[in-house]
């Protein structure tokens, strides 16, 4: 029995991978329904396997299981938006001090190197440059050496991924971009100061674009969105 539940929870890992991927990168919007048996099928695999990963992004807040009513993606309200922001600024305050307090020559190196994929994607691929500016901040934690703090810093930027799809106005990313370079440049020279507030500033100016945007159509299919996902087998 427990080997049967061990090859359930494995067999998940590409559902939930895809499931999150699609969520983070915005094709999946707030409010969309998740039915199973639609997953089911476009992966290959039951129902439970489709649920385990289900529940599993219902605990991280991505997700939103109701009972006899199945699970959608999760629509935070705007009070919690602002409530993780403000988690956030606390967050990546620790971890522009603990990066300062670090020998720069290696973080900066791998920063810049996920810079320069955050560029090659202006203009090209949109869902890219949504997936690549979250994954900064996430290398950035991972970079402090502290798993905790950095599967912290996962969680939370995933779900102001979540918060701009449902809130955000269309914008460019090249402004973000530009302000990332920017946090690189205050890394370098070691000054926790300078970096914790072109963080601050860049993090506020992702709020402020936080607005309200009427043009939320969620009537996309989700297995033909999650097709365009599945890059594992699940077999």
């Amino acid at each position: 029995m427990i080997k049967n539940m061990y090859k359930s929870s494995k067999r998940s890992f590409p559902v939930y991978d895809s499931l999150r991927q699609a969520i983070i990168e915005q094709a999946l919007k707030p409010g969309v329904k998740l039915p199973e048996d639609s997953i089911g099928e476009t992966f290959g695999v039951s129902r439970t396997i489709v649920r385990n990963a289900l529940v599993r992004l219902d605990a991280e807040g991505l997700v939103d299981i109701q009972p006899n009513r199945g699970a959608s993606v999760a629509e935070p309200t705007i009070e919690e938006a602002y409530d993780i922001f403000e988690m956030r600024q606390c967050l990546e305050r620790e971890v522009m001090q603990r990066l300062c307090r670090m020998d720069p020559k290696p973080i900066v190196k791998a920063l810049k190197a996920h810079l320069a994929e955050e560029r090659s994607a202006l203009g090209k691929d949109s869902t890219r440059s949504i997936r690549l500016a979250g994954e900064f901040h996430i290398l950035l934690a991972e970079l402090t050496g502290s798993q905790i703090l950095a599967n912290y810093v996962n969680e939370i930027v995933s779900r102001c991924s979540l918060i701009l799809a449902r809130f955000a106005q269309a914008h460019s990313a090249e402004c973000g971009v530009e302000e990332h370079a920017e946090i690189i440049s205050a890394i370098a020279e070691g000054d926790a100061e300078k970096a914790i507030g072109q963080m601050h500033s860049h993090l506020h100016g992702v709020q402020d674009r936080a607005l309200l945007n009427p043009d939320d159509d969620r009537a996309e299919n989700v297995a033909e969105i999650l097709s365009r996902y599945r890059t594992n087998e699940t077999d």
